[in-house]
């Protein structure tokens, strides 16, 4: 994608926030991110951090199936966090459909960061082709349920002690957007993402 300068001011100091498509290079400050949600969160079920080795070969597997994959940096190239589509699930039917990841550095946190990357990523996937997005929102927290609700995601089910983690159950909420005409008619499958799976 573009480079997306987005300025923001209110009760905070002005803030300047740049949205560009991921690259290699971005892997160390990915990979760190991603480590601070494994080891203190509960966004992600892991529970022990990937290399940065590992994140490498995630992030070739999204590019190589054309799922956007976007960061946020400030104006001084600081890293903020990152988004990215990816199939919801392998079955060649579910390829109309894409599931959202977002994480963000934790002193980004609360700044609207992720506002900006998921609505990006959903207008983004919308472009591409896709019909709908979904949201599995590990320990189903509120700030980020609240985050897809402004976006306009319906809650669709919550998923009860999925997940077992820092001594305590977790819950795992579903969230659903529908994207561009949804399931009003029937998609192309010449075209992508009809092509996903094919090969």
């Amino acid at each position: 994608m573009a480079a997306i300068a987005i300025s923001r001011s209110g009760s905070e100091k002005h803030m300047s926030v740049r949205l560009r498509s991921a690259t290699l290079d971005d892997l160390p400050h990915i990979t760190a991110i991603y480590r601070d949600s494994v080891l203190n969160g509960t966004a992600s079920y892991e529970i022990a951090p990937p290399s940065e080795e590992e994140m490498a070969g995630r992030f070739h597997a999204i590019q190589e199936k054309a799922y956007p994959y976007i960061v946020a940096e400030d104006a001084d190239g600081t890293f903020l966090g990152y988004a990215y589509a990816s199939s919801f699930r392998t079955r060649p039917a579910y390829r109309w459909m894409v599931e959202d990841s977002i994480y963000l550095a934790p002193e980004a946190r609360g700044r609207g960061i992720g506002k900006l990357l998921l609505n990006a990523l959903v207008e983004s996937c919308q472009t591409l082709g896709f019909r709908q997005m979904v949201a599995v929102i590990g320990g189903a927290h509120p700030a980020s349920v609240a985050l897809h609700r402004a976006a306009g995601f319906a809650e669709i089910g919550l998923l009860k002690g999925t997940g077992y983690k820092h001594g305590r159950w977790l819950d795992t909420m579903l969230m659903q957007k529908a994207l561009g005409h949804g399931a009003e008619n029937d998609p192309d499958p010449s075209v992508y993402p009809g092509t996903l799976f094919e090969g």
